[in-house]
């Protein structure tokens, strides 16, 4: 099993709350969609996933190949064209050849013109689509995906489903924290 990601009778704490214990196993080309209220902690599990987050009790085993967060932070320097702001991070990844997969992030998300515009000045849903060619250019197998819809239009959710299958048939894991309906077909649905 060392090939998925597995959450085992998991726990989440931040401060001093404690959230319903919660477990699942997505394997390679699975994806995961967690629902549930407000305040349940979908968030806070996306963060335990991801490795940045406090664990009450109970396991996670992630597996091999790197793990990439999107939450609401986007984590782009705002005063960067959006390009260098991307190419910052890809540096610091795995992955080989950072500018290579830059730039085919950016045409995954239709963000290619947009490359010299500084992204203090990108609208929320480019901002949102940014974040995403961040995951997708991270090159990591674990994608962790908050909200990924929020924003989006019509032709952008359709971008974002395309590229889960993508990464999804490459046999990456997807878990999205949602309280959108995302059509992923075979994604298991963990309500919190």
């Amino acid at each position: 099993m060392s090939d998925a990601l597995v959450v085992d009778r998991l726990v989440v704490t931040r401060g001093e709350r404690r959230f319903s214990p919660v477990s699942f196993v997505a394997p390679p080309g699975g994806a995961v969609l967690v629902t549930g209220p407000n305040g349940v902690g979908k968030s806070s599990l996306l963060r335990v996933l991801a490795g940045i987050g406090r664990i009450g009790e109970g396991d996670v085993v992630r597996p091999a190949g790197g793990v990439a967060l999107m939450d609401e932070a986007h984590a782009l320097d705002r005063t960067l064209p959006l390009g260098a702001a991307l190419r910052f991070w890809a540096r610091l990844d795995v992955a080989p050849e950072s500018a290579t997969r830059v730039a085919a992030a950016l045409a995954d998300v239709d963000l290619t013109e947009l490359a010299a515009v500084p992204v203090r000045l990108l609208s929320a849903g480019q901002r949102r689509r940014a974040a995403l060619a961040r995951v997708v250019a991270s090159g990591a197998r674990l994608w962790l995906l908050d909200e990924p819809g929020n924003a989006l239009d019509a032709a952008a959710l359709d971008r974002l489903s395309a590229l889960i299958a993508r990464h999804r048939a490459r046999g990456g894991i997807v878990v999205a924290a949602t309280h959108q309906p995302l059509a992923w077909p075979g994604a298991e649905q963990v309500r919190l």
